[in-house]
């Protein structure tokens, strides 16, 4: 048997969207019910073909540019609040 590395070398991009949708959907395409060991290894097949075949935006997960709230609130936004007390 091939090892999984192998096995996601294979992945054609209609095999990954019925993955993905099957996934997401937890249902097989033929309307069976995915086992929770094939929905796992579904979710890591559907992962690792990503991060071969997909820039880090369009991947599962991928959550843009993260920046800590206190950084983003600048003196402005703090004195010149509409709800602040006057």
């Amino acid at each position: 048997m091939s090892s999984f590395a192998e096995m996601i070398e294979n992945i054609t991009p209609d095999i990954y969207e019925s993955l993905k949708l099957a996934v997401e959907i937890g249902k097989w395409s033929d309307g069976r019910k995915l086992t929770a060991e094939q929905r796992e290894l579904s979710l890591q097949a559907v992962i690792a073909w990503e991060l071969q075949n997909l820039p880090e935006d369009q991947r599962t997960g991928y959550m843009g540019p993260q920046e800590c709230q206190s950084k983003s609130t600048t003196v402005e936004n703090i004195l010149f609040k509409s709800d602040a007390i006057h």
